[in-house]
């Protein structure tokens, strides 16, 4: 860390109750807001899997392995991170439970504990935070994502060492986003609060205090259930944020901000900034408003049941047809399906193609033939 730079301000992002919740678009969301009141940032993404990264996980499981710069075979969040600030991701950004233990016993190997007992405590929290802490240096806030949910015995020890961290750090230098699920039932015609509070409920039982809770849910928040969320979860009423489901992802900067929760953040973690420059997130949102020419751009792969196994090609077709006005719909293509029923019925009324990659021989007659019905 360079010698005149204050200390670099945390946010640590928890999910609770489901995965698969948003987690890495409320991360990404805080650090385009931050960036937008001329904060740097960067993120960094710890997951509890044993696998060493995701480049050998099924497409299926995991989704897309995001590839960053420097070759690193990393978790499709850092994606999302990449297309909502500036910061670019690296090998630092991510790390698995495989990797954490790997360099343990590499470690231990070599005689670095002087045969000292290795324990997931202090060795592998030590080992979590030294990570975080070095893909931490030289910004001013460094938003780190936890994945999967509380209360998963694989998170338990990367939740200990962030909560470690948040002590370390001291108050106003760090602060924990919770993100939980606030379910409709249809049957009784409400919102149900009860999740969330046996969600913040676990991490109070591992010393973590949440400071500000974003509730997933299909519809806005009541006042009164925002009250109700608050008083029973130890946070302040404005500190309860309505993360309600939006027809685009690119739409949840600029709602987290009507909210104040990019004011929160600055606040709660002592920083001055100036007020957020959001012109790129209007002008984005305007473009998709206005965008009047549609075409319709098929994807053959062998994994469309999971279309985050093709995110990133998913956000470029989309960009792309903004930059020229147009929407693009996708219409997503199971190659063994074109093996099996033949590609003209299927590519009907499509205006172009794209074929990614995959692993394996499974499907890829489906894709030969439906490029050969194209050209």
């Amino acid at each position: 860390m360079s010698k005149n730079r204050r200390p670099t301000k945390h946010v640590f992002v928890t999910g609770g109750v489901a995965s698969s919740i948003g987690k890495g678009i409320v991360a990404a969301s805080v650090g385009a807001l931050l960036e937008a009141r001329g904060l740097t940032v960067t993120h960094i993404k710890l997951d509890p899997y044993v696998n060493v990264d995701p480049g050998t996980m099924n497409p299926f499981q995991h989704g897309e392995v995001f590839v960053t710069d420097d070759g690193a075979e990393t978790d499709l969040d850092l994606g999302h991170y990449e297309r909502f600030t500036s910061a670019t991701m690296s090998k630092a950004n991510n790390i698995t439970t495989g990797r954490i233990y790997a360099n343990v016993i590499q470690k231990e190997r070599r005689g670095d504990y002087l045969g000292g007992t290795v324990q997931v405590i202090p060795h592998i929290t030590d080992e979590i935070k030294s990570f975080v802490k070095r893909g931490a240096e030289d910004v001013d806030v460094c938003i780190t994502e936890i994945g999967g949910t509380v209360g998963d015995i694989e998170s338990l020890p990367f939740l200990e060492a962030l909560r470690q961290l948040k002590v370390e750090a001291g108050r106003g230098n760090a602060i924990n986003v919770h993100v939980t699920l606030v379910p409709y039932i249809p049957a009784a015609g409400e919102l149900k609060t009860k999740p969330t509070q046996h969600s913040v409920k676990r991490m109070l039982e591992i010393g973590m205090q949440p400071e500000i809770i974003v509730a997933r849910c299909d519809r806005e928040l009541s006042a009164e259930l925002k009250k109700k969320i608050a008083l029973f979860c130890n946070v302040d009423r404005e500190a309860v944020i309505t993360g309600r489901d939006l027809p685009s992802i690119y739409s949840v900067p600029l709602a987290f901000h009507r909210q104040g929760l990019d004011a929160l953040v600055v606040e709660y973690l002592n920083i001055w900034t100036r007020d957020p420059v959001l012109d790129r997130w209007s002008n984005l949102n305007e473009l998709m408003a206005a965008a009047t020419q549609r075409v319709t751009i098929g994807i053959v792969g062998k994994y469309v049941d999971h279309t985050d196994a093709y995110k990133s090609l998913h956000e470029a077709l989309l960009h792309g047809g903004l930059k020229h006005g147009a929407k693009a719909d996708l219409r997503y293509i199971d190659s063994e399906d074109v093996e099996k029923h033949g590609a003209s019925a299927l590519l009907d009324g499509v205006d172009a193609l794209l074929v990614p990659g995959g692993f394996g021989k499974r499907g890829v007659e489906g894709k030969i033939a439906d490029r050969k019905s194209v050209v």
